[in-house]
């Protein structure tokens, strides 16, 4: 079942436009802003259809979250305060309520930028489902010293040549009256605001408050997930610092090109020859499905089957996501092949023409000298015919440009 919470809290459809959810948000919003509403509940309710709108009208987010619920969004990397979106809608900063923090007030601590990693699966893993474990090397928080760097308690020591700003500002006139001002990171603390002298550096990580480690992460492809679906693993990513959280790892599923089966949303499209005689006479042959299974296909003489027919086998397509027993259709294209030239006797055409429907007859049509004259079918080379054409092409060229047959010269008289 997807997951509504998010747009019931806001009271609007799953479909709903940007504009909408921006209407909804409004009306609540002046409903149960704690300076507008007495009751102690209303904090806890401002917060829900805050949280609500910045991922509604959050383009990724609300992708992620329609795809994956609560579970898929990144957490803790939203970084907004419900009085500053109240505040975009009405002005500004609220004042301040239920420790949320006026405008101008402290953010929660940044996340961190996410990884990547590209998974291959084949179709079967996709069809069948599957876990696959998918080996990391991260940067991990020190256990040591907990990421600070330093094991002793006052080891950490707030960088003087910043004040602990980790950037420094330069101003440099640039003509009369003229200031420019400008901002660099702190060469000393690395823009971190803080120093570890090395007499307190932490031995296990020297000081970087990361070690390097091995990460094992289990990943669920369940039945009927697709090409470039993402897998999202929140704050597996690499450790920075205490201030910021990690970010995510994402995990992309990229399916190898399958020898038999084409798939296209919940269907399955492949292809089957026949020969010429199977076409009109019926035929058998047998299906290896992605799980293993064998399906036998029949055809009984009276249905004949025509070059580029396509055939369709219901619920034998790919199962559909989240509904597993659900699945789409399998698609068979035939192509007829038909017999080499000589390879049916004068006597056996004889004898198809006995069998085969009679062509409609055909009037020859009086000539306009009163002369016939017969023509001789050829086997024609398409790829040879293509290299005359460029030939005649690159001949054409040289007589434009002045160019003689090679062998030819002029001679001025």
């Amino acid at each position: 079942m997807p997951d509504n919470k998010y747009y019931d809290i806001l009271g609007v459809a799953r479909d709903a436009s940007e504009t909408d959810i921006k209407k909804a948000y409004r009306k609540l919003a002046i409903k149960y802003h704690p300076d507008k509403n007495p009751d102690p509940a209303a904090v806890d309710k401002f917060k829900e259809i805050t949280v609500a709108y910045e991922v509604l009208t959050d383009s990724e987010k609300r992708d992620l979250y329609d795809k994956y619920g609560e579970e898929g969004l990144k957490e803790g990397g939203a970084g907004f305060s419900p009085d500053d979106i109240f505040s975009q809608f009405f002005g500004g900063g609220g004042g301040g309520f239920g420790g949320f923090g006026g405008r101008g007030g402290r953010r929660g601590p940044r996340k961190g930028e996410p990884l990547q990693h590209n998974l291959k699966v084949t179709l079967e893993d996709l069809y069948k489902g599957k876990v696959q474990k998918l080996a990391l090397q991260k940067s991990s928080k020190c256990p040591d010293c907990s990421g600070k760097g330093s094991t002793s308690k006052d080891g950490v020591k707030k960088c003087d040549d910043c004040n602990g700003q980790g950037i420094k500002v330069i101003h440099r006139q640039i003509g009369p009256g003229m200031v420019q001002k400008l901002q660099s990171q702190c060469p000393s603390c690395k823009g971190e605001g803080n120093v570890i002298r090395e007499k307190d550096r932490c031995p296990k990580c020297k000081g970087n408050k990361t070690i390097q480690e091995k990460k094992t992460l289990e990943v669920n492809i369940d039945k009927g997930m697709k090409h470039g679906q993402k897998i999202v693993f929140p704050e597996e990513g690499d450790y920075e610092s205490p201030d910021i959280i990690p970010g995510d790892v994402i995990v992309v599923l990229v399916q190898k090109e399958h020898p038999v089966f084409q798939r296209d949303g919940d269907d399955l499209v492949m292809e089957h020859e026949l020969t010429l005689l199977e076409a009109l006479t019926g035929f058998t042959f047998y299906i290896t499905h992605l799980d293993g299974r064998v399906i036998t296909v029949k055809n009984p003489p009276t249905q004949i089957i025509k070059q580029g027919d396509i055939k369709c086998i219901y619920n034998e397509g790919m199962p559909g996501y989240k509904r597993p027993f659900e699945k789409g259709r399998l698609f068979v294209k035939f192509n007829v092949v038909f017999p080499n030239s000589g390879q049916i006797s004068p006597e056996n055409a004889k004898l198809l023409e006995k069998i085969l429907p009679k062509p409609k007859p055909v009037q020859k049509p009086v000539s306009h000298d009163g002369i016939d004259e017969e023509a001789v079918l050829h086997d024609f080379d398409t790829k040879q015919h293509s290299n005359n054409r460029s030939s005649a092409y690159e001949d054409d060229d040289e007589d434009q440009h002045g160019g003689h047959p090679q062998g030819v010269s002029c001679a001025q008289q």
